[in-house]
């Protein structure tokens, strides 16, 4: 009943509807974290780093020869991935994360794609690494970072769920809210005039074709509600550097928490 009362409304005053969803879209919320994630959170080496009008908070894990990045997606933070943090640890990593612009404990504002993946770029050439591991979102600022930056060369990618196109993304947003077309059609100008680039470039798709990644793995639940696992898989066929795993049981958050895909990250970034 809620969604069709936002689309009746939404059709009416197409206006403040599209400048509500945008900003939802450009305010991320900060979800509360688990003990256990705060935990590995408090034994890092934590630093404050100046970006744009943001705040961001890095941290550092290990004191390894091999070193890794940890790119988390949209409304995560750096705590999200703990459970593998202490299994890189233990197999002698250095790893690094950062909460994203107005995520996790960075300060907060209105931020972007296009935000977020510069700072990417800036934190694989600030911590010198040519490995990563994104989840989710991250794999889109990733990726479109990369694209932007052909020269920077990455030796090993695992990718934990990845999105496509960004007309996915609105979509998905529009019919999980009940907004109207037209306010959906407006949403996308305003967001295109924001950023001066046209929303049907925005493809992961496209990206990997032109990044320079040596060895890439995608591993996608079946199952999974948030990211549905046939837009990984096109990510993978216009990337033949990559390999592509089909798993079971862990949905879209818990992978970043089952042992055996943590494991096969591991074994692979290894």
């Amino acid at each position: 009943m809620k969604k069709k009362i936002v689309h009746f409304l939404s059709n009416l005053f197409p206006s403040i509807f599209t400048n509500l969803a945008f900003n939802q879209l450009t305010n991320p919320q900060v979800k509360k974290l688990r003990e256990n994630e705060l935990a590995i959170l408090n034994k890092a080496i934590q630093e404050d780093f100046q970006f744009k009008n943001f705040n961001i908070k890095t941290y550092k894990w290990g004191t390894g020869q091999d070193s890794v990045l940890l790119i988390h997606g949209w409304e995560g933070q750096a705590g999200n991935f703990s459970d593998l943090v202490e299994k890189l640890t233990q197999i002698n990593f250095t790893v690094y994360a950062f909460d994203g612009p107005s995520h996790g404990y960075s300060s907060k504002g209105g931020t972007s794609l296009f935000e977020f993946s510069e700072l990417v770029e800036i934190m694989i050439s600030k911590f010198n690494v040519n490995k990563l591991i994104s989840h989710s979102f991250g794999g889109v600022a990733t990726t479109f970072a990369l694209y932007n930056n052909p020269n920077l060369k990455i030796e090993k990618y695992a990718l934990l769920t990845t999105p496509d196109k960004f007309s996915e993304r609105i979509d998905d947003v529009s019919e999980m809210v009940g907004i109207s077309n037209k306010v959906k059609v407006n949403l996308i100008k305003k967001l295109e005039t924001e950023s001066g680039i046209n929303a049907n470039t925005l493809n992961v798709s496209d990206f990997v074709k032109k990044i320079n990644v040596i060895d890439a793995l995608i591993l996608h639940d079946k199952n999974d509600k948030v990211i549905p696992i046939d837009r990984s898989l096109n990510v993978h066929n216009n990337w033949p550097q990559s390999k592509f795993e089909e798993i079971e049981g862990t949905g879209h958050f818990r992978i970043l928490r089952t042992d055996n895909v943590l494991d096969k990250v591991i074994e692979f970034i290894s």
